[in-house]
């Protein structure tokens, strides 16, 4: 990266990037260890119960965020990052002063319309030369915040769960302090939508969302894999493992940093060798490293190594399906545009947890962990066996390298 590139980075993206590791620490930390354990050890709720409020959670994201997106295109985005992160902060007070299971559920919403607009809010400074590299960036700011929050929160939980109440407040509010220092450039961003029809608009989204279809199944697929395992990872990890929390997060750590250390370079060498080639070969890696969880009960050691496979499998297969996606983002109207796309994505992570804590409870945590890999390995056989470059440049996109 130039240092004229850099210099644009810092100005238009990474301000916002701070905020968002901020907010997705608060949010894995809260969905992945303190909410599944908080809900059965203090307040006595079964696994279904957390899976549900996990399911509402991703529910209250998706569906804010083509309302965020639309809110974006036409008004201001200081706004929309103060409204965030006083839902976000209402949330997770609500989850944690609730003795009910729906004040659990209705606090978990409360997060997911927290921090779902500041998505939009990075997606929206993409510029189109960088594209690459910042929505890269982007992704590796939200696994370091995926693998960092929960082994935080794991280690703070040994010392009470009011500690751990207060380090995802704090977190969250210093992602607020930060945001409020942020001064948005809108002479690179403009709001020009607002004379454009709410219409026409989704005219033009609905005829980019048909030159799409054959990823939609991966959109709404992959995601419900992932979700399965939101509600059950930290049992599974303790009991089929025989992992402790600490171990757990060691674990975590090393599946992280392998994901984001090689995110960057398996873009680079998607780049150059095809997209989709990595995008199979990453499902078919997450399928194989999940199944090999089954067999990882000889201790940390194996654990450890799945994890790093997983971690690769991760890196392979998010920069190749973002460039993918970036692809039919409407330039005129980004906002509402990543909105639409994310909202489609949105309904596998909204559906799995609910399903995968149903499947728990009837048949096991096992039982779980392999439907997540028979789904990400139904993936990795349909992108393998229909390829979709010929119906991307078909859809005007002629000259992007797939």
């Amino acid at each position: 990266m130039t240092a004229n590139m850099r210099g644009k980075t810092q100005t238009t993206l990474l301000p916002l990037v701070y905020v968002l590791f901020l907010a997705e620490f608060a949010r894995s930390a809260f969905l992945l260890s303190f909410l599944p354990l908080y809900a059965a050890e203090r307040l006595g709720f079964s696994a279904a119960a957390a899976g549900l409020a996990v399911s509402v959670h991703y529910a209250a994201d998706t569906a804010i965020k083509i309302a965020a997106g639309f809110f974006l295109d036409r008004f201001s985005p200081r706004a929309l990052l103060h409204f965030s992160f006083i839902s976000a902060l209402a949330g997770i007070g609500l989850a944690f002063a609730g003795t009910q299971p729906w004040m659990l559920v209705a606090g978990a919403a409360l997060l997911g319309i927290g921090i779902s607009p500041l998505w939009l809010l990075c997606l929206s400074r993409v510029q189109e030369g960088q594209r690459g590299g910042q929505i890269g960036l982007i992704y590796a700011v939200w696994l370091a915040a995926l693998g960092a929050g929960p082994v935080a929160i794991n280690f703070t939980l040994e010392h009470g769960y009011g500690v751990s109440f207060w380090l995802l407040a704090g977190f969250l509010i210093l992602g607020w302090a930060l945001g409020a220092a942020w001064k948005p450039d809108e002479r690179r961003h403009p709001r020009g939508n607002r004379r454009l029809s709410v219409n026409r608009q989704f005219g033009q989204l609905r005829r980019k969302l048909r030159s799409m279809k054959p990823l939609l199944p991966g959109m709404v697929l992959q995601m419900a894999a992932v979700g399965l395992l939101v509600p059950i990872l930290p049992a599974f990890a303790t009991g089929s493992l025989g992992l402790s929390l600490p171990e757990y997060s060691l674990v975590m750590i090393a599946g992280g940093a392998c994901a984001v250390a090689l995110l960057v370079p398996m873009g680079r060498l998607a780049d150059r060798f095809g997209h989709m080639r990595f995008l199979v070969l990453g499902f078919a890696g997450m399928a194989g490293s999940m199944l090999l969880l089954l067999f990882a009960s000889s201790g940390l050691p194996a654990a450890l190594a799945v994890a790093v496979l997983l971690g690769l499998s991760c890196a392979a297969a998010l920069p190749a399906w973002n460039a993918l996606m970036a692809r039919f983002v409407p330039e005129e109207q980004k906002g509402t545009g990543w909105g639409v796309l994310s909202s489609v994505e949105g309904i596998g992570i909204m559906i799995g947890p609910a399903i995968g804590g149903w499947i728990a409870e009837q048949y096991g945590a096992t039982t779980t962990v392999v439907v997540s890999a028979l789904l990400m390995a139904v993936l990795a056989v349909f992108y393998g066996l229909r390829p979709i470059e010929l119906r991307s440049r078909a859809a005007g996109k002629a000259g992007d390298r797939m």
